[in-house]
């Protein structure tokens, strides 16, 4: 089970759950979720991606390869606090999720969850800079959207 640290809601906390098993992922991952403003993310942005814009999810991998999450494979990433290995974080600006429920119709929380998922799945090695891996990362999202019964209305 991936364990979350930080500002995060109980369907984030189902997401990663099922991130968790649809991937099926082993051992004790721990990422941390951090809620931002629009000032906190668009500085932060700016300091590590040199992009001068607000932008409703950053992610932070701490790791280059996923590979079972335990101390042998991770041993910098180890915590022994709490027997997990520490992933990554993922901040999300909530004033950019409630402005994208808006526009897309559906609630915060439902906005909220996709944009861990996103984030979750960046850190686990996804990406979409690609059209083949822009593909293969959104039906991740969709897959584990449609199990938390979260899936996109229908225009």
């Amino acid at each position: 089970m991936i364990t979350l640290t930080g500002d995060f809601t109980p369907l984030m906390k189902k997401a990663a759950k099922v991130t968790y098993e649809l991937l099926e992922l082993s051992g004790r991952p721990s990422i941390e979720v951090i809620e931002a403003d629009k000032d906190t993310i668009k500085q932060t942005n700016k300091e590590t991606r040199n992009i001068d814009s607000v932008t409703d999810v950053l992610s932070f991998p701490m790791i280059t390869e996923v590979k079972p999450f335990i101390k042998k494979n991770y041993f910098y990433e180890y915590n022994p606090d709490t027997r997990t290995v520490e992933i990554g974080s993922i901040m999300i600006c909530s004033e950019r999720a409630a402005e994208q429920a808006e526009e897309y119709g559906h609630s915060l929380d439902r906005e909220m969850t996709y944009l861990f998922v996103h984030g979750l799945l960046h850190i686990l090695g996804y990406d979409h800079i690609e059209e083949e891996d822009k593909k293969t990362m959104r039906q991740k999202e969709e897959l584990i959207m449609s199990e938390l019964k979260l899936e996109r209305e229908e225009a």
